[in-house]
């Protein structure tokens, strides 16, 4: 039997002839965390999502053509390249690479977009000329509105 109250998590181990167990969970503060670890907490967050929607996520511990991870469908067929990011971003290193960017924003939303496809709606506002990327710490209304459709 498992329950949870309030911050408690209860474990009847039949193991130990009905010992109850006790363990106290605590919620992480996600400001606390180191980048890697901040980058982990969100591939998880993420691929929860991801999982709604038939997707199974496998990390990468390279960058593979830009993918931080893969999600492979239940369809056998789809497979995405998703290069995980703290905030919507494009950068020439991931144009022409079928590349989905992944972030969440700030009010905790999930989006995930096609690189290109969404670079070609806001190029006439931003510009790659002079840096390699480009990214907005918040999400803007206009661009809100843009990424709507790949809301997860």
């Amino acid at each position: 039997m498992v329950s949870i109250d309030d911050d408690r998590f209860t474990m009847d181990s039949k193991l130990h002839r009905g010992t109850i167990y006790y363990m106290k969970l605590t919620k992480i503060n996600y400001s606390d965390l180191n980048s890697k670890a901040k980058e982990m907490y969100n591939f998880h967050k993420v691929l929860a999502r991801l999982a709604d929607y038939g997707y199974t996520c496998m990390w990468l511990n390279n960058d593979w053509q830009g993918a931080d991870f893969i999600a492979v469908h239940i369809d056998g067929v789809t497979d995405l390249k998703v290069q995980l990011k703290g905030r919507l971003s494009f950068a020439k290193k991931y144009m022409g690479k079928e590349i989905y960017i992944c972030f969440i924003d700030n009010d905790g939303e999930t989006y995930l977009y096609p690189h290109d496809e969404i670079l070609s709606k806001v190029g006439h506002r931003i510009s790659l000329e002079a840096t390699d990327a480009w990214s907005a710490p918040k999400l803007a209304k206009d661009n809100q509105l843009l990424l709507e459709p790949y809301k997860l």
